[in-house]
């Protein structure tokens, strides 16, 4: 028995990386799970190894960034097994400039498949389960997405990451706020761990190494996996709203954005008095987390 056990869950991105890793831990709890991947020989490993491990898994290439296509994900899930109770939206990637050389199309192909394709299939979801809550149907839905440091605190050289990292937290508070009522949560993670994009840089791939000593292996994304897998349980229906920062054995709740005491005059500002006005409300707020790479 695992704590997923007749739970059904998508995972986008799942043909490598932490998305393989999400969907091998959801499996081995219970899960069956719909392996996406736009890679579909990488898919068909990963489902290959659930199969070999005794779970249930099946392959599916939607192309997350189209909204018609996602919605067959969501149907496969459904008519494969009977049922869908959760979304791991994890597909991700990277076109890495420094702003002022950030063309519109490494724009807009991060934006693409981190925002867009946060919405997609989850949107389709969304109605699946609304309609089941309408019927009377006990619906117990989760929502789990992916941001990043770089989108809670920034990113030098990921100005489109970072913006649509930044999106997809803000995404998931809406997302609680405006879901709860049909018995859905929605948090998201913020993984630290050892991936195909984490360590093309060669500095992160010597950090991240794998222990030769056998000792605890911090960045095996297995470790976050196994937030990901409880937050797709029933167990987890009390938690929503959150972002969870997950990295080796350390799980913690990213603080977000709040208003500060700040200065009120009671009236309109003179422009030229803004400046001494910032000043003495900047001297009392607590100082962000520094940007990444600054």
């Amino acid at each position: 028995m695992g704590i997923c056990d007749q739970r059904v869950v998508i995972v986008t991105g799942a043909g490598g990386g932490l998305g393989a890793a999400h969907a091998r831990v959801l499996a081995s709890e219970g899960a069956s799970v719909l392996v996406n991947d736009i890679n579909t020989d990488a898919a068909q490993a990963v489902v290959d190894d659930i199969i070999s491990a005794g779970g249930r898994a099946v392959v599916n290439d939607s192309d997350i960034t189209h909204y018609e296509s996602s919605g067959m994900a969501v149907a496969q899930a459904i008519e494969t097994f009977g049922d869908l109770t959760g979304v791991v939206n994890n597909a991700g990637n990277n076109r890495d400039r420094m702003f002022a050389s950030l063309s519109e199309a490494d724009w807009d192909q991060v934006i693409a498949v981190h925002l867009k394709g946060h919405f997609c299939i989850a949107s389709h979801a969304v109605q699946y389960w609304r309609h089941q809550s309408k019927l009377g149907n006990a619906v117990s839905g989760r929502i789990v997405n992916t941001t990043s440091g770089a989108g809670l605190q920034g990113s030098i050289g990921q100005s489109n990451y970072a913006a649509a990292k930044a999106g997809i937290a803000a995404l998931t508070l809406n997302q609680a706020a405006e879901l709860g009522r049909y018995g859905i949560t929605a948090n998201a993670i913020c993984p630290v761990a050892r991936t195909g994009m984490t360590t093309a840089v060669p500095a992160m791939a010597e950090r991240m190494a794998i222990p030769e000593d056998g000792s605890f292996d911090h960045f095996a994304p297995e470790n976050v996996s196994s937030v990901v897998t409880w937050l797709c349980s029933e167990a987890s229906s009390r938690v929503t709203g959150q972002v969870i920062e997950a990295e080796g054995g350390r799980i913690a709740i990213a603080d977000g954005w709040r208003s500060t005491r700040g200065v009120d005059k009671g009236a309109r500002w003179a422009p030229a008095d803004v400046g001494d006005a910032l000043d003495e409300a900047m001297s009392t707020a607590v100082p962000p987390q520094q940007v990444w790479g600054s």
